[in-house]
């Protein structure tokens, strides 16, 4: 998720352009190693229990090697042994760019100097997104005033980003949102948490977007936004609530979801905090907020005639 923050980053000052970024990003992905592949290549683990990870994956905010370290599948020697054949990141999008003859390798560590610099990075923090440390991350995008309300949608953005990646998109990364962005979201996925700290989630999303995430997380190649597309998203949106009242229930908070639905051109008003989702496929919109009963929907119909829900 750094490439694609440093690449960003490289393209707002202009070292490189859009489709140079895209192209590098696209020749980094071809050696872009997925854990449980280097597991069964290195014989530690079956496909079989690679895919049971995976599953055990959707009940349970872990990584790869910790389920896998649970379930008895590895130890902790052989998980680490993995880590260390796992390249840094950041490392493929330089090798990329300079492969492609885009920057020289000088320029790039020049580049990432100034990065560290620009957003006043220690070391540590540095390193650790460097090395895919979501939270930290996150950190740098959730800018809300009140303490709690910051630690909370900190925590709730970090599982979102991470189950995006486990499985939707390991090219995910996200920033603070754009107008441009909610007015593409032609369908609104949205869930209630209730009790004693309820919070509204929802995705605002693009047709095109929209069966990505459908084909990916149904694991099956689909064409239109159908009952099996809003399923898939719907449920991906509920899977992705149960890991955060997991992780909630064990910090002592017990919350409940109400059931998730799909609405199609609605608008949310009400005070929210909004983020924007980029995909391989395009951006979406998270959207949050502390106060659901401030959350309202308004439908829009092909005559631009709004019908009030909530």
């Amino acid at each position: 998720m750094f490439n694609q923050y440093f690449g960003q980053y490289l393209l707002n000052r202009a070292f490189i352009t859009r489709e140079q970024l895209m192209d590098a990003l696209d020749l980094q992905n071809k050696v872009y190693v997925k854990f449980g592949v280097l597991a069964v290549d290195e014989g530690y683990m079956t496909s079989f229990q690679v895919e049971e990870v995976h599953e055990k994956q959707k009940q349970v905010d872990k990584r790869f090697g910790e389920v896998a370290v649970d379930c008895g599948y590895l130890t902790n020697e052989q998980v680490e042994v993995l880590v260390s054949k796992q390249k840094q990141n950041h490392l493929f999008l330089a090798q990329a760019l300079v492969d492609r003859g885009y920057m020289t390798i000088e320029q790039f560590e020049l580049a990432l100097r100034d990065y560290k610099k620009e957003n006043s990075l220690t070391d540590t923090q540095m390193e650790a997104m460097k090395s895919g440390n979501v939270e930290e991350l996150v950190n740098h995008i959730v800018d809300v005033q009140d303490e709690r309300i910051r630690a909370e949608y900190g925590k709730y953005v970090s599982l979102f980003v991470k189950n995006m990646i486990r499985f939707i998109d390991h090219q995910v990364y996200i920033d603070a949102s754009s107008p441009e962005v909610s007015e593409q979201g032609k369908w609104l996925v949205y869930q209630e948490i209730t009790g004693e700290h309820p919070l509204f989630t929802a995705m605002n999303v693009s047709d095109d977007v929209f069966v990505f995430l459908a084909s990916k997380y149904a694991e099956e190649e689909l064409a239109v936004v159908d009952e099996l597309a809003k399923s898939s998203v719907s449920e991906f949106l509920n899977l992705q609530n149960g890991i955060y009242l997991v992780n909630m229930s064990n910090s002592g908070m017990e919350l409940e979801m109400k059931p998730q639905e799909v609405l199609e051109n609605a608008v949310v008003t009400g005070e929210s905090f909004r983020v924007t989702v980029h995909t391989s496929k395009g951006p979406f919109q998270l959207i949050l907020s502390t106060q659901p009963v401030n959350i309202s929907f308004e439908v829009k119909n092909k005559s631009n005639q709004g019908a009030a829900l909530r």
